[in-house]
């Protein structure tokens, strides 16, 4: 991956984590609203729908931008519709974007560590 390619992971990375604490949370108030009078569902739904809508449109872009294998892809579309699924995608894409910066000084200066 080229350095270039960064802006779009960047961008999913920042989504996944608050995408993914807003499952648990919208999971946590379905729980509540059985057990309990508390329905925050209503509310908590929506911000759950934005945030899952944005670390959409950010996986596909990211997709085509990176040009990732289906596999990958796919990959990353499950962690999305997994309750932690975007703790561990936020885990692997700091890892490819570190990857790239590494790969991308060493190509600038001409040097190529193992």
């Amino acid at each position: 991956m080229d350095i270039s390619n960064a802006a779009p992971l960047h961008r999913l990375r920042l989504i996944s984590v608050p995408e993914a604490v807003s499952f648990l949370l919208l999971m946590v108030c379905s729980v509540l609203k059985r057990t309990t009078d508390f329905n925050a569902v209503p509310v908590m739904g929506a911000i759950h729908g934005v945030l899952f809508i944005l670390y959409v449109i950010f996986w596909a872009l990211a997709w085509i931008r990176v040009r990732w294998s289906f596999g990958t892809a796919a990959l990353y579309f499950v962690l999305s519709v997994l309750p932690a699924g975007g703790f561990f995608a936020d885990r692997k894409l700091k890892r490819e974007l570190d990857d790239a910066v590494i790969a991308s000084r060493a190509r600038r200066e001409g040097t190529v560590t193992a």
